[in-house]
């Protein structure tokens, strides 16, 4: 039987530290779908969250991998994607941005818009998708709200339309005004923030004593808001041209009722995909989905591989057989599971919207799409251009076999770029990154998954252009240049640096050199 609740699918994206994890839980929390937040205050009690899993995201206090989490709220079935910060991680979160419906932008209430936060506002907006803004940390000092506000609509000129307003400057949380109700949401602390918040809805006439002044310094604002027409508008709202804004402290668990209700009543359904030759791909038509991450390593038991695939259209039955798009090779379905951090359990059926994760499928790719019925193949995730260039080599030469089969796995998850030439030999390929922090990931995981250490040889190369096979040729022996092949074929030409590659070009103007997208810093 196919479930007809409605879907929605966001990402929860921001600058490193501004609290994504930590909101992810405080959804899950107030959903029920868990019953205590991971992030509890104190060191001694600190534990991972539920979407950071990875033995380097706990250590470091960092995501350092996307994670999607399902579950069911007011009779909706949410589709939620936890994404890395830090610019090392950048292709990551650029992954999940294809396949979600809209966005939550946290933004740091004592730092404002970060350099990342305006990246990732860009990227949105040139994918169209649309952006809900969480002012997070409000329990602790920061900028004014109606600084932060200008601040918005200056750097990533989004017209700033906030929906809650708070009571209380940062640092003195009280809670919160529903602009669209003019109720004042009051809340109230639990320990550590580990358990949901109490809140009390109340109207102007009930407000205590004690919050009187702060209650009328927020009404005043708010009234400032409208008489400058920062009122919601949903049409403009999904059309890219304003930004819903929230107040609220993850940590704490403020707010957070709010937001979950708001995704559900202002984000967007899931609609119409276009394919690479133009075609367009209703959600009511033959099913379709498309990959967009890749993981190994969840399961410490057994050695497991899981492609992450969004459902563009149809409804999707485990076991049925559908075609992969790259071989037109038809490809079964049986072991499919609905994800939940690291925890997987087997999904019957699916809907467009829905994130679901295909287990042991080796023929998957990052891109890659699946479909039943009439042909489809949807615009593949970009690549970025890698700034950070190693050689690796085996640090076991008896731990050889461990090692190809480790750099193959990580190369296929897209954790890096492998590069190979046959003057290097599969002995010594080289790894390509946006960041350097991919190259610890790789040797963690390398470690810890394939028992298998490994030695890194910093190469002096900056830059990289896409070539073929004919510039490959014309710049073989050119000093300070090397090209190489990526394992989907493409080449890719490294410079020692800019002027180089510049100065190669201009003698060179019948050698293709194709800047790719820019992902880091």
């Amino acid at each position: 039987m196919s479930d007809t609740r409605p879907r929605r699918t966001f990402a929860v994206i921001s600058h490193p530290d501004a609290g994504k994890s930590t909101l992810t839980e405080a959804l899950a929390l107030h959903a029920r779908v868990i019953t205590e937040a991971g992030a509890v205050h104190g060191k001694g009690d600190r534990r991972a969250t539920v979407s950071d899993w990875m033995a380097m995201e706990k250590a470091r206090g960092i995501s350092i991998t996307s994670a999607a989490l399902q579950f069911v709220y007011r009779d909706h079935v949410i589709n939620l994607v936890d994404t890395p910060g830090h610019s090392d991680f950048s292709e990551d979160t650029y992954r999940v941005l294809s396949a979600v419906d809209s966005a939550v932008m946290l933004v740091d209430a004592g730092k404002g818009l970060e350099p990342q936060t305006l990246k990732l506002f860009q990227v949105c907006a040139l994918r169209g998708i649309p952006v809900i803004t969480v002012i997070n940390k409000w329990d602790r000092p920061g900028l004014s709200a109606l600084e932060l506000m200008d601040l918005i609509q200056e750097k990533i000129k989004l017209r700033p339309t906030p929906l809650t307003w708070p009571v209380g400057e940062a640092g003195d949380f009280r809670g919160v005004l529903d602009r669209r109700t003019g109720e004042f949401i009051k809340y109230t602390r639990t320990a550590g923030g580990a358990t949901r918040a109490p809140e009390r809805r109340m109207d102007a006439s009930e407000v205590e004593e004690n919050d009187a002044l702060v209650w009328s310094h927020a009404v005043e604002e708010h009234e400032l808001l409208s008489l400058d027409e920062a009122d919601h508008d949903q049409e403009r709202f999904l059309a890219g041209k304003t930004t819903p804004v929230m107040f609220a402290s993850a940590l704490q668990n403020f707010g957070v009722a709010q937001l979950l209700d708001l995704l559900l009543d202002l984000a967007p359904e899931p609609t119409a995909t276009a394919g690479v030759d133009g075609s367009v791909r209703e959600v009511s038509d033959d099913f379709s989905a498309f990959v967009f991450k890749v993981q190994s390593g969840m399961n410490n038991s057994h050695r497991d591989r899981l492609a992450y695939a969004r459902i563009v259209s149809g409804s999707f039955e485990r076991g049925m057989i559908v075609t992969h798009a790259a071989t037109k090779r038809p490809f079964a379905t049986k072991f499919a599971q609905a994800v939940f951090g690291r925890e997987t359990t087997s999904v019957e059926t699916a809907e467009p919207g829905d994130i679901v994760g295909f287990v042991n499928a080796q023929a998957l790719r990052v891109g890659d799409t699946v479909y039943v019925g009439d042909p489809i193949e949807f615009p593949p995730v970009p690549t970025f251009a890698p700034e950070h260039f190693v050689t690796a080599t085996a640090g076991d030469i008896s731990r050889y076999k461990q090692f190809r089969k480790g750099i193959e796995q990580l190369d296929q998850e897209g954790v890096v770029q492998v590069l190979r030439s046959d003057l290097r030999g599969d002995q010594s390929p080289v790894l390509a990154a946006v960041g350097p922090m991919q190259f610890e990931v790789v040797e963690d995981r390398m470690v810890n998954e394939f028992n298998s250490p490994i030695r890194f040889s910093r190469l002096d190369y900056q830059v990289a252009r896409r070539t073929d096979a004919d510039g490959a040729a014309a710049l073989r022996g050119l000093r300070g240049v090397e090209v190489l092949q990526r394992t989907d074929g493409t080449h890719l030409a490294l410079f020692v640096d800019q002027w180089r590659a510049k100065t190669t070009a201009r003698d060179l103007p019948d050698v293709m050199l194709e800047e790719l997208p820019a992902g880091g810093n």
